[in-house]
């Protein structure tokens, strides 16, 4: 499916941009460049006047506000290097931005970005970010059923499994909203905030 519109008031959310994360092997882009092209993205959207919103996962020491259920993979108890949860510096430093700590996969649950995007009348969001399968998706899944139209910037996301980044990409996303590369959001955005 090929980009149709940006709404007036379209914000750009950034999942999980942040030290610990952008540092982990990724594909099929590296996290360098994922952040490079969401940065120039978050760029666009600033000198457009419309919201950035940088998404990051934090949990406490002790991990009492992680998730609790019983999984396969249980990450519970793994120590993090100081300053892993900080958003990358290519993308902090600007006051503006909507600033969102999330606990869960997605950017929704258990926050205030509903209530932080509504308040601004934003109807439409721009999702980047890593993991595509994870924070990605999961924030889209949501953003869908919340209402907002979902645009996805394909090559400003990457997975640590590429088969898990394909499927999102190929079998989810057109399901939840429209995707484009950042340079064809980025000429959208030019033509439809002009």
């Amino acid at each position: 499916m090929s980009l149709t519109t940006l709404d007036p008031r379209t914000a750009l959310v950034a999942i999980d941009l942040q030290n610990g994360i952008v540092a982990m092997p990724t594909k099929p882009y590296p996290g360098a460049d994922v952040v490079s092209r969401t940065a120039g993205l978050a760029d666009a959207f600033r000198a457009h006047g419309l919201p950035v919103v940088l998404v990051r996962v934090s949990f406490a020491s002790d991990w009492a506000d992680a998730v609790p259920g019983r999984t396969e993979h249980q990450p519970r108890g793994l120590a993090f290097p100081e300053g892993w949860d900080l958003i990358v510096d290519e993308l902090s430093g600007h006051p503006g931005d909507i600033r969102v700590t999330k606990h869960n996969w997605s950017a929704f649950h258990g926050t205030d970005l509903d209530v932080q995007l509504r308040r601004r009348g934003i109807t439409q969001i721009v999702l980047a970010g890593i993991a595509t399968s994870i924070g990605v998706e999961s924030t889209a899944r949501d953003a869908y059923a919340h209402g907002y139209h979902v645009t996805l910037a394909t090559d400003a996301m990457a997975d640590a499994d590429p088969g898990a980044h394909e499927n999102s990409v190929e079998r989810i996303f057109p399901r939840l909203g429209e995707s484009g590369t950042s340079a064809e959001i980025l000429e959208l955005l030019g033509k439809t905030h002009a």
